[in-house]
């Protein structure tokens, strides 16, 4: 019988996820010669080619892909002998590493905190990472988090074998006009009532691409005039009249509850076109079973329905 070296599958599958030797090493703490001695003894344990050249990079063979498909199952289940043992050995209470987008933080991580730590029981330890949407996936397959908070449109696809998703939140995207728009009070807006408009989209994450995809959903594509990195500058140029944007409900609600509103600003809800971000959990697979991070993820869910 074969004799499977698990620290080796690790190397392969991040090999995969990231692409290049170089990126394995960092990725892993190792040393690229380190990397790719390791790959080579696999592939001598295995009998079977892992790798082939592609120009100056390597690529993984059908027999990797093979190796990797069952080799998923056995990291799922070593994910679940995990969660078991931390439960075993640390009661229901235990540590959750949470990676989340900068408005998830406020609208649904520490709404759950509040609900955990209201419960008659001990509290597991939640600890913060604040990730862009794309990055938390990155961290989940590194080790780096043990549960995820993005969106649906940077989630992996329901066939990944390496993470289990559960959804979250629908979040509704208003659009955010200068307090002298023309249609600033008009009794009823669509998205297609402003495809003349010049549109501010965001410098960094997904907002561009959701900011896109829903003016297309409405039958017309944007016109980007401004581009910003935060709500704060977004804000102040539709305040000055620059432009006009999407707001996801998550970001406007933690502004009202920090009063600070802009009086040069109003915010419409589009009833017709309905447009939504929709935001997800994610854990690696097997890893839902264990006792700390299913409270969180139940404690995620009633925040989430809370909000909604």
């Amino acid at each position: 019988m074969t004799e499977w070296d698990v620290k080796k599958l690790r190397i392969l599958r991040t090999l995969r996820d990231r692409g290049t030797v170089t990126a394995t090493a960092e990725a892993l703490r190792m040393t690229p010669s380190a990397v790719s001695q390791q790959l080579t003894n696999l592939a001598g344990q295995l009998g079977v080619p892992l790798l082939e050249a592609q120009g100056r990079r390597v690529r993984l063979t059908d027999a990797a892909h093979l190796v990797l498909r069952h080799a998923e199952a056995v990291f799922a289940e070593l994910e679940r002998a995990d969660a078991g043992l931390a439960g075993y050995l640390r009661g229901e209470a235990g540590e959750v590493r949470v990676g989340a987008f900068s408005t998830a933080v406020p609208a649904l991580v520490v709404p759950a905190v509040r609900l955990l730590r209201a419960e008659d029981r001990p509290a597991p330890d939640v600890r913060v990472r604040e990730a862009e949407a794309a990055q938390a996936y990155e961290l989940l397959t590194s080790g780096d988090v043990d549960l995820a908070l993005s969106l649906a449109a940077h989630a992996p696809t329901a066939r990944d074998s390496r993470f289990a998703l559960l959804p979250l939140l629908a979040d509704p995207l208003d659009v955010a006009l200068p307090a002298d728009h023309r249609l600033a009070r008009a009794p009823a807006l669509r998205l297609a009532d402003l495809a003349g408009d010049p549109w501010i989209f965001g410098g960094s994450g997904p907002w561009s691409q959701i900011t896109t995809a829903a003016c297309e959903a409405a039958g017309f594509v944007p016109e980007q005039a401004h581009s910003a990195a935060g709500w704060t500058a977004i804000l102040s140029l539709v305040e000055a009249g620059m432009g006009i944007a999407l707001i996801p409900r998550m970001a406007s609600r933690e502004r009202r509850e920090r009063r600070e509103r802009r009086e040069g600003v109003v915010l419409r809800v589009l009833e017709a076109d309905r447009p939504r971000r929709h935001v997800v959990a994610a854990v690696r697979q097997g890893a839902e079973g264990g006792p700390a991070v299913a409270r969180v993820l139940e404690a995620l869910v009633r925040a989430a329905r809370s909000f909604s």
